[in-house]
């Protein structure tokens, strides 16, 4: 059986954290919202790390300032590195071609 997977939009998301918080059986809300059970507690727990407007579906608005800036950070490290490594290679070539 082939499962289908759910998005959920932002409303959505922040309405079910929101009940969340105001019953005590998170399970028989889950139910009664359709969602899983799991689903729910990742987003309680989303909501409590990154606070309010990161639930909104499959984006990576979850990131903090901080976090863009070190996931870009080290994006530039990877690619500097790369172009050491075939700057050293090239260096290789041409010191031996040059005996």
């Amino acid at each position: 059986m082939k499962r289908t997977l759910k998005i959920y939009d932002r409303v959505f998301t922040e309405k079910a954290v929101q009940l969340s918080y105001e019953r005590h059986n998170i399970s028989e809300l889950a139910r009664e919202m359709d969602i899983a059970a799991p689903q729910l507690y990742k987003w309680r727990k989303e909501y409590e790390e990154f606070g309010q407007g990161i639930l909104a579906g499959k984006c990576n608005a979850k990131l903090i300032p901080e976090q863009e800036r070190i996931a870009e950070l080290e994006r530039k490290l990877t690619d500097e590195e790369l172009e050491r490594d075939i700057l050293k290679k090239v260096i290789g070539i041409f010191s031996k071609n040059g005996r």
